[in-house]
């Protein structure tokens, strides 16, 4: 397979018409080597401005299609030194490679970092795609002193977290494992920790995140709600550093620097243990059953000119109790692994205005419920994936397209959970292509149609799935619009009729069509003055065949397994203000999801078949506020959040079942209690809203670097209800005040 894979992709680029002038390079930083994304690289000839490109997330620039001549190349980025050069660019040489160093600017740097520090603008938006920077991520505020993506994103009006345990989140109506999670194009198929709080991957090792919250590009696929693309830090290429955190939450350290003299190879590792198990929960004076950590390590390296490479693997284990101690007794325990290893490799073809891109990994996912001598339900999953995406660049716009393969292994063992459903080892195959092209006009818009197919041989499926992203620039005015369709053929089954429940079984579509789901979202974004930008995005999604369980009045038992469509509508609005020293916004996000179902035994419960319901993460309104701002050298940040009640089932009483399967003495046999309930998910749990607070200093020691860190989360103790128990109507809260210290040191 990946012979043929390699031959049909140089086949292809054979194909493409040789280049005429080109112009190309990486921009990096000159002490730690890491790229930088966003630089602008302009050509002058005579004087004016011939050509011009701004360096993507590789720190990679083309500039296609130049006339021989003399230029003056000028190199400019915020906090960096400009670099000018002057280019004799002849007729003979086709492909001319420059790769560029930029150095910082101490000036400029001094006054860019009270505006960081005060947490200036540094995310992206456009059409329901946001970039996040670990900038962004570090003004939130967390329960011990490193930051935590897990964090940011709880802040977005459009992301559900349903409490601060079970590692679940829910983005534009869709569910957790509708959500593709990629860190350095590994899939994680668990991307949060068991405590909300924290993801997979610390984000002290993270370049750059790119969240599309629907309307993603063709060369995503495979999930029909969101994508989270993670991409790791390179390490430091001119010298060592390290750091070590120290909280009653969390353990951590990293290690990153050259592994040759000259720094063309370095490394990049990680690791985290948590301890709120012992220290935090003696803060608090409650059990909090929670267990957690994750490893993570890279290398990356620069063969050659025309390539780059690196190797990433991550690990992870979760344990715990969700919800605590619950009315019926303890919970069952649960257990999860993520596991991913996999390469990368950059090339840029020698004759040819081409960057190629091959991605290699193998993913693999374990969860557990129950004691580990007595399973109740185990469920396994592994991938192995291969890729190949390429950009053809040209004057007027550039060519997205590429290649991928997958070989899927799926094994659960549900305990007979859901009684239509008889899952047991299963082996899935895939293979597709996909290509985007991008049109670039000089009034500042572009248009971006793309199409991707999806063929299953092992299913004998094959998908169709048009995509298509436009946005135009009028002046302070940025308007943007996307839409696709997607499709889901691997699942995760969960009974989300009880809240406490995140156990998840990956399965091919059992029966039935495959899910699918229509977005079309939206998008504007003004600047209304220096330093005050308003954003927003209405969006719609249309859901069609979604696994759901089957409505009935024995939650944790045994249930069917049946399709249900869904619909949602959202406006998501966004006021910032980023002004030194003071930086400000808030989000309001408002929302309507629906689901639909249709089962004949409900005629003798609601006198329908087809019934509607607002499933358990429904949230109609969300308000997030944040503010920070730099005092004395200190570090002040807040944050207060709201979310309307959110869904869940209401009972009428209770009953006594005796499951008839033989001879049963009914005089001296028990049963097992049944919940009697009202409508499917018709009553609504308690406002939910919290205050947290960090203040932060850092201080010069030596060679190293010492900050200190104290917070509060959820500072006025709001009993916010993580789940109502259905069997004896006791209330489970989320974690109430918590005040932490911190302490991190960085060196050098």
């Amino acid at each position: 397979m990946c012979r043929l894979f390699c031959l049909l992709l140089f086949a292809v680029c054979s194909a493409l018409p040789a280049a005429s002038q080109v112009l190309r390079g990486f921009v990096t930083e000159v002490i730690s080597g890491e790229p930088l994304e966003g630089v602008n690289v302009v050509l002058y000839g005579e004087g004016e401005i011939s050509f011009g490109a701004a360096t993507d997330s590789d720190g990679f620039y083309l500039l296609p299609r130049l006339t021989p001549g003399r230029y003056v190349l000028r190199t400019s980025y915020v906090g960096y030194v400009t670099y000018v050069d002057s280019l004799d660019i002849g007729p003979g040489q086709e492909i001319h490679q420059l790769d560029i160093v930029l150095e910082e600017d101490e000036l400029v740097l001094q006054q860019l970092t009270i505006v960081d520090n005060a947490g200036g603008s540094t995310t992206l938006l456009s059409a329901g795609t946001e970039r996040i920077t670990p900038a962004a991520i570090e003004r939130v505020p967390m329960p011990e002193i490193t930051a935590d993506l897990s964090a940011y994103l709880s802040t977005l009006p459009g992301v559900v977290l349903v409490g601060d345990q079970g590692g679940q989140f829910y983005v534009r109506g869709g569910e957790p494992t509708q959500n593709l999670v990629l860190l350095d194009g590994m899939l994680i198929y668990q991307p949060f920790h068991i405590l909300s709080y924290y993801t997979a991957f610390p984000s002290e090792v993270l370049r750059s995140v790119d969240l599309h919250a629907g309307g993603f590009g063709p060369q995503f696929g495979g999930r029909i709600s969101s994508v989270v693309d993670a991409w790791s830090r390179n390490g430091n290429s001119s010298r060592f550093a390290a750091s070590g955190s120290v909280s009653p939450f969390l353990v951590g350290t990293h290690v990153e620097g050259p592994i040759v003299p000259g720094g063309r190879f370095t490394m990049i590792a990680s690791a985290r243990q948590s301890v709120v198990e012992d220290a935090a929960a003696n803060v608090i004076g409650q059990d909090i059953p929670l267990l957690f950590h994750d490893l993570f390590a890279k290398i990356h390296g620069r063969p050659n000119r025309h390539g780059r490479v690196s190797f990433s693997a991550i690990k992870t284990y979760d344990r715990g109790n969700v919800g605590g101690t619950r009315g019926i007794g303890a919970p069952d325990e649960v257990r999860w692994w993520n596991d991913a290893v996999g390469g990368r490799y950059l090339f840029l073809p020698g004759n040819l205005p081409v960057l190629a891109e091959f991605l290699m990994s193998w993913s693999g996912h374990t969860m557990q419920l129950g004691p580990s001598e007595d399973l109740i339900r185990t469920s396994s999953t592994s991938r192995i994936n291969m890729e190949a995406n390429v950009t053809h660049y040209s004057h007027r716009g550039d060519l997205h397209w590429g290649l991928f393969a997958r070989s899927l292994t799926l094994k659960s063992e549900l305990g007979g959970l859901y009684q239509n459903l008889d899952l047991k080892t299963e082996y899935v195959t895939e293979a597709g292509i996909y290509a985007a092209p991008e049109f670039k006009f000089t009034s500042g818009t572009s248009i971006s149609p793309g199409l991707r197919i999806h063929h299953f041989p092992s299913k004998s499926r094959l998908l169709f799935e048009p995509r298509l992203r436009a946005k135009t620039v009028l002046g302070n005015n940025e308007l943007s619009a996307a839409a696709g369709l997607y499709h889901q053929e691997l699942v995760g089954i969960n009974d989300r009729r009880d809240a406490a429940s995140v156990f998840t079984a990956w399965t091919a579509v059992p029966v039935g069509d495959i899910p699918r789901a229509l977005h079309v979202i939206l998008g504007y974004r003004r600047v209304l003055t220096e330093g005050v930008t308003v954003v927003t995005d209405a969006y719609y999604k249309r859901m069609r065949n979604l696994y759901i369980a089957e409505w009935t009045a024995r939650p944790r038992l045994t249930t069917k397994l049946q399709q249900a469509d869904g619909r949602v509508l959202g406006l998501d609005l966004r006021l910032e203000y980023s002004r030194a020293p003071y930086y400000a916004y808030i989000n309001y996000g408002l929302a309507s999801t629906e689901y639909e179902a249709m089962q004949s035994e409900l005629v003798h419960w609601f006198n329908e078949v087809v019934y509607k319901f607002r499933p358990a993460h429904d949230r109609r309104h969300q308000i997030n506020a944040m503010f920070s701002t730099s005092i004395y050298g200190f570090d002040v940040s807040l944050r207060w959040q709201f979310g309307s009640g959110r869904p869940f089932n209401r009972a009428y009483g209770f009953d006594g079942f005796l499951l008839m399967d033989g001879s049963v003495d009914v005089f001296t046999e028990a049963g097992e209690r049944r919940v009697i309930y009202e409508r499917p998910f018709n009553g609504v749990l308690p406002a939910y809203h919290r205050l947290d607070a960090s203040v932060n200093r850092a201080f010069q020691v030596g060679f190293s670097r010492v900050t200190l860190q104290a917070s509060v989360i959820n500072v006025y103790d709001r009993a916010n209800v993580f789940y109502l128990d259905v069997f004896t109507l006791e209330r489970s809260d989320q974690l109430p005040l918590i005040p932490s210290v911190g302490i991190k040191v960085d060196l050098p």
